[in-house]
C-alpha cells in the first residue's frame, strides 16, 4: 500500500462551515473516496434537514457510511465504527485514498481510538433514570448532569436521554465524571491520520447556517419532515436533532412556521458551538481559519498542502 493510502484524511468541523465542498475537490485531486463522519446522514429518507450530499455531489465522488438504516433502526458510534472500517478497507483495496469528512466528534474519536466502553450497565439505575425522564424530562437529567460533569453536558444535547442517562449512570457506578474517566483512557490509535479542522468567526458561521436553514426550507425541508411525520413516531433517536423537531412541532400546531424556522435557526447555532467544543479537546487536529470570500477550492489546496506535509513525514 502506498503512503498515501496508508493515511487518512479528516476534514472535520461544525456545520455550515462549507466541509461538503472541500471535500469533494479533495476527493477529486486525491481520486479518493469520502466517509461521511456525520450522525445524521446515516438515516435514509432524511436528506434536507441532515444536508446530505446532493446526487451531482455524490455522482462526483463516491460517498460512504450515509443511507445505513431507516429512521426507526438503531445507530450508535459502534455501529458507525464498523461501517467506516469496512469502507475504508474497500477504499484501499481498490487502491484509492479515504477521506473522512463530518461533524460529528465522537464518530471520529470512535473510528481512531476505538471506543471507551465503561462500567458494565446496571438495569436498576437505567430503569430509575428513564422514569424520572419520563416524569420530569430529559431536559431535567441534563441539567444535574452539567452539575456533576459539564464537561460530558456540553456535548450531550439535552434531548439525547440515551446518552444522559449512560453518564449519569456511570457516574452512580463509579463516583468519576465520564468525561475524566475517557480522559484518562489510552486507547492505542487505529489509524494514521492528519485531521483538518476549518472554522470561521462565529458571526459569519452564524450568518451561513441561517442561508442554510432558508435554503433547506425553501428546497423542500417542511415536506421531508411532513413525509416522515405520516410514517414514523416522533420520539425516534433520529428526530431528536435540530431540524426535524422543530418543523415536527410547527405541523403538530405547537408553534408557528415562522417561530419553527426561529428556532431551528438558534439550534442549529448552539450545535456548532457544542461541536468546536467537542472538536477543541483533540490536539492531533491542526485548524484552517476561512476567509469569509474564501473559495472552496483554495481551502482544498491548504487542506492538501497539509495532506503532502504529512506524507513527507511518513517514515
Amino acid at each position: 500500500m502506498s503512503d498515501q493510502g496508508s493515511l487518512l484524511l479528516a476534514i472535520l468541523g461544525p456545520t455550515a462551515v462549507g466541509k461538503t465542498a472541500v471535500g469533494i475537490f479533495v476527493a477529486e485531486a486525491l481520486a479518493g473516496e469520502i466517509v461521511s463522519v456525520d450522525s445524521r446522514q446515516v438515516y435514509r429518507e432524511m436528506d434536507i434537514g441532515t444536508a446530505k450530499p446532493t446526487p451531482d455531489e455524490q455522482s462526483r465522488v463516491a460517498h460512504h457510511v450515509i443511507d445505513c438504516v431507516r429512521p426507526d433502526e438503531p445507530f450508535s458510534a459502534s455501529n458507525f465504527q464498523h461501517r467506516a472500517d469496512v469502507a475504508i478497507s474497500d477504499i484501499r483495496s481498490r487502491g484509492k485514498a479515504a477521506i473522512l469528512v463530518g461533524g460529528a466528534g465522537l464518530y471520529f474519536r470512535a473510528l481512531m481510538d476505538g471506543l471507551f466502553e465503561g462500567p458494565s450497565a446496571d438495569a436498576e439505575i437505567r430503569a430509575r433514570l428513564n422514569a424520572e425522564a419520563d416524569e420530569q424530562g430529559s431536559e431535567h437529567l441534563h441539567q444535574r448532569l452539567t452539575e456533576l460533569d459539564p464537561e460530558a453536558a456540553a456535548r450531550i444535547h439535552r434531548n439525547d436521554r440515551m446518552r444522559i442517562v449512560r453518564a449519569l449512570e456511570v457516574y452512580e457506578l463509579t463516583g468519576t465524571p465520564i468525561s475524566e474517566l475517557r480522559s484518562q483512557w489510552d486507547g492505542e490509535p487505529r489509524y494514521r491520520c492528519v485531521a483538518v479542522g476549518l472554522r470561521r468567526p462565529r458571526p459569519e458561521l452564524n450568518h451561513r447556517a441561517n442561508e442554510r436553514v432558508r435554503q433547506m426550507v425553501a428546497g423542500g425541508l417542511v415536506d421531508e419532515v411532513r413525509a416522515l411525520r405520516e410514517r414514523y413516531p416522533r420520539g425516534l433517536r433520529a428526530f431528536q436533532g435540530f431540524g426535524y423537531r422543530e418543523l415536527w412541532d410547527s405541523l403538530d400546531g405547537r408553534i408557528t412556521h415562522d417561530k419553527a424556522v426561529e428556532l431551528l435557526k438558534r439550534n442549529t447555532h448552539q450545535y456548532a458551538k457544542r461541536q468546536l467544543t467537542w472538536f477543541r479537546s483533540d490536539r492531533r487536529i491542526r485548524w484552517l481559519d476561512l476567509g469569509e470570500h474564501e473559495a472552496p477550492t483554495d481551502t482544498a489546496d491548504r487542506v492538501l498542502a497539509l495532506h503532502r506535509e504529512a506524507l513527507s513525514t511518513l517514515t
